[in-house]
């Protein structure tokens, strides 16, 4: 009869091992969403900040994110599938992943870790000093809020509704955190195929702007923001 070599004591500091990184994740999150809240005290300039991300584009020549709607509202499917993305696929494709590095390539899962902290803490600070009103809010814009006109907006939840500060839309973290999933994968594995992970962010990007959660420069924002976060949480294995 086999009898495992594994000690008592190695199974008891693995499973704290584990229950540790949930509860730093876990506790992160729940940060996060509570500290959003604070901004809803703070949105008499929420619109003029939006007004000024708009004349940033319009002074870059980006096409408007009214005009990514337009085109995707024509393709009954293709919205449908972007309302559905942005409900679905964020938090759990970002625990997935964070759950396979853990257990399969531990030295990049510390690193997805720390870029993943530190980048959502700069982001909370500046959704609470400086909140933006996404373009579905945005009644100028004269854009549809498709979650809400397909019936499965994460702001109509009775308890994720009630969590998130819907003016928080400057810096994306669905288009950062994409970026950091696609970042730390490609550099995690080996397979010609990684690359692939790159459709994730670029998809992100689409279905924020079309279905009017956020704007372009959010996105990019958001992109920097973790760009940066790897860079300076990057470790001697990473580099």
């Amino acid at each position: 009869m086999a009898v495992s070599t594994v000690a008592p004591s190695s199974r008891r500091t693995a499973s704290t091992d584990v229950l540790r990184e949930l509860a730093q994740v876990l506790g992160a999150f729940l940060l996060y969403n509570l500290g959003r809240m604070l901004a809803a005290q703070e949105l008499g300039q929420a619109d003029a900040h939006a007004h000024r991300i708009l004349d940033a584009e319009r002074w870059l020549r980006m096409p408007t994110e009214a005009s990514v709607q337009v085109w995707a509202l024509g393709h009954d499917w293709l919205i449908d599938l972007a309302n559905r993305y942005y409900v679905s696929v964020h938090f759990p494709l970002t625990i997935a992943v964070l759950v396979w590095l853990y257990r399969y390539r531990h030295p990049a899962y510390h690193w997805a870790k720390r870029a993943l902290l530190a980048a959502t803490g700069a982001a909370l600070v500046f959704h609470v000093l400086v909140p933006v009103t996404p373009p579905r809010l945005l009644t100028s814009l004269g854009m549809v809020d498709t979650g809400h006109a397909g019936g499965i907006s994460i702001y109509q939840a009775p308890v994720l509704g009630s969590m998130s500060n819907e003016y928080a839309a400057m810096p994306s973290l669905h288009v950062g955190w994409a970026l950091l999933i696609a970042v730390v994968m490609i550099s995690a594995c080996h397979t010609r195929w990684r690359w692939l992970w790159l459709l994730h962010p670029l998809a992100t990007l689409f279905v924020v702007v079309s279905t009017a959660n956020h704007y372009w420069l959010d996105g990019i924002a958001g992109s920097a923001l973790v760009l940066g976060a790897l860079w300076l949480t990057r470790s001697r294995t990473n580099r």
